[in-house]
């Protein structure tokens, strides 16, 4: 029988995948008091931010386009946006924000910052604050560093 390579470096994808699962699980469990999904108050507040389409939106929220139409139904038919023609490309639409989605996204934030800081309670305050700087550029250090997905061409059907 053959052993498993020995480990040098600790799991980090496995730390990071795991705790992003349970801070994500924790996190929609909570929006739930509120009607909201965390992929739709991160929408949500992207779109409040300044006028953005919903393909933009899709690439702040790293949502792929099928997940990101059926969130934007959603918000549609609950009354929290709306897709509109942009001011300044006429072929592109932008997902506006209601009153109703400006509202629902503020007691979204409320919510998220809350699970935010429970989560992290356990960690001392010092350690807490450099955990979260270390966690920061980490992801800014990787953003660009990784492969990007390869898209498979289209088949031309004849």
């Amino acid at each position: 029988m053959s052993s498993a390579p020995e480990r040098t470096a600790r799991d980090v994808t496995g730390l990071l995948n795991s705790a992003g699962h349970a801070l994500s699980s924790r996190l929609n469990a909570a929006l739930i008091e509120v009607g909201l999904t965390e992929k739709m108050q991160c929408v949500l507040v992207h779109a409040l931010e300044e006028e953005r389409t919903q393909i933009q939106l899709a690439a702040l929220a790293d949502l792929d386009k099928t997940t990101m139409v059926g969130v934007v139904d959603e918000l549609e038919r609950r009354g929290f946006a709306t897709r509109q023609p942009s001011r300044t490309d006429r072929r592109a639409r932008i997902i506006a924000v209601t009153e109703a989605g400006r509202r629902a996204a503020e007691q979204g934030q409320e919510v998220v910052d809350r699970v935010h800081v429970e989560a992290l309670a356990g960690l001392p305050d010092d350690v807490r604050a450099v955990f979260v700087r270390a966690l920061a550029q980490l992801v800014d250090d990787n953003r660009e560093a990784g492969p990007k997905a390869v898209r498979r061409a289209r088949q031309v059907v004849r």
